[in-house]
């Protein structure tokens, strides 16, 4: 008897049923994704298009946002991968109808629509509330680095920036000399070989942003001593303490910035020096980011009240009436001012006056402010203590799950702006993916 297989038969002019519906599983991401879309107001984005029907037919930005999603959802970023993607993959294929549409056209869809797209935040976190998945009552805030489109090596100082200003100007004359001759101009130049503004024009950009860093340090400097003559001059008498120092011309010479994206910053993700952004979240204990947001700060002290704030803008706007009821973050967001601000609003703080390293430092860590020892005696009480430590599990995971599982290690692209957007992204895909885990029954 012969062996017995299924037939293989790669003439056959079939291989995939000849419904969509067919292609995946009834419980498959595709479908969802494509239902949860048609629940989301798309209408900045639709309202973008011409209503008279003339010019190209263009994508349905529907498909093209369910192409998005489910490509940030699985780790897929890259607009060349997703459009290799629309023809190799059935998943991709069912989401756009066996169209492909080209990376050019991907990239020009997600840089156009750029703060429509980041709005998509809002409307996936109302989704999530009317599941049951927004709860408030305990949230936590944290923050990881995320790598920014530019390398280290690309960060140059001031007075590097202005001799390679100068290099290049003399490179550029000497360009012109030889494709001109002397003495024609560089305007002259077909448009093919007269533009070599990009680069010098970031160069520009980088010089210009750092003397307007230092004339602030300067005005900043002249407005404390203002206020420092006004005070003596109401008090009688000379104000204790040295003057504040003007800064040092040097100071311009020695700043730096990136070529590459100038609006990212050296950081440290942990112990390794990285160019990037600083990436925030603030989840709640199901793991649902309720506010997502990207600065150009590594330290964390100043993201306090900003995060807390945005957190409840946006669970207004996705209609949940419930008032925030306690924040938990590590000794790295304490700041005296942040803290009784946000205790003045009503919301409850877990923040502990000083940092692990500083605790672990000192025998005996005792706060300065009143502020702070009223925030270190909360945080001896059993159930103060037990919240604290689900700030580890309620938020850390998030951050494995993106940067690991979904290789979102690194911004793509360049700029707070794009970045910040791209963020907004990631985090509605976050979330996205936890309503439809939930809808399984998977948690």
């Amino acid at each position: 008897m012969p062996q017995n297989f299924i037939v293989c038969d790669r003439e056959q002019e079939l291989l995939l049923p000849p419904s969509l519906r067919d292609w995946l599983p009834a419980d498959h991401l595709v479908w969802f994704l494509l239902d949860a879309v048609e629940q989301i107001n798309l209408d900045e984005i639709y309202g973008s298009y011409r209503a008279d029907g003339w010019g190209r037919a263009a994508f349905d930005p529907g498909m093209m946002v369910t192409l998005l999603l489910y490509s940030y959802a699985i780790g897929e970023r890259s607009s060349r991968a997703i459009e290799r993607r629309c023809c190799e993959d059935v998943a991709f294929r069912v989401i756009t109808a066996n169209q492909i549409p080209d990376h050019v056209t991907i990239a020009r869809f997600r840089v156009r629509h750029e703060q429509a797209l980041a709005g998509l935040f809002d409307e996936v976190l109302k989704l999530c509330a009317h599941a049951g998945l927004a709860s408030v009552g305990l949230l936590a805030l944290d923050g990881t680095k995320v790598k920014a489109n530019a390398s280290l090596s690309a960060t140059r100082t001031f007075g590097a920036i202005c001799q390679e200003m100068l290099s290049e100007a003399a490179a550029a004359d000497a360009a012109d000399d030889e494709q001109l001759g002397t003495g024609r101009r560089a305007d002259q130049l077909p448009n093919d070989l007269a533009d070599r503004s990009s680069r010098r024009a970031r160069l520009q950009r980088c010089q210009a942003e750092l003397y307007a860093a230092h004339s602030e340090r300067q005005q900043a400097h002249a407005e404390a001593l203002t206020e420092r003559e006004r005070w003596e001059a109401r008090a009688g008498r000379k104000l204790g303490g040295r003057k504040p120092q003007a800064p040092a011309e040097s100071e311009l010479e020695k700043s730096k910035l990136n070529l590459t994206d100038p609006d990212s910053r050296p950081m440290r993700d942990k112990v390794t020096p990285i160019q990037g952004y600083n990436a925030q979240v603030i989840a709640n204990t199901q793991q649902v980011i309720i506010a997502a947001a990207v600065t150009q700060q590594a330290n964390d002290s100043q993201q306090l009240e900003p995060m807390v704030k945005r957190a409840q803008g946006a669970l207004h706007r996705a209609g949940v009436t419930e008032a925030v009821g306690t924040v938990v973050a590590d000794g790295g967001y304490f700041s005296r001012q942040a803290v009784e601000q946000v205790q003045k609003g009503g919301v409850s703080l877990l923040v502990p006056p000083f940092s692990e390293r500083q605790a672990h430092r000192r025998q005996t860590a005792t706060p300065k402010s009143e502020t702070a020892r009223r925030m270190h005696a909360v945080l001896q009480q059993p159930e103060a203590k037990a919240n604290y430590r689900r700030r580890q599990q309620m938020v850390e995971p998030i951050f494995a799950q993106t940067k690991s599982l979904r290789r979102s290690d690194r911004f793509l692209r360049r700029g707070l702006t794009a970045c910040e957007s791209e963020w907004q992204l990631i985090a509605t895909t976050h979330n996205l993916l936890k309503l439809w885990r939930a809808r399984r029954g998977g948690g």
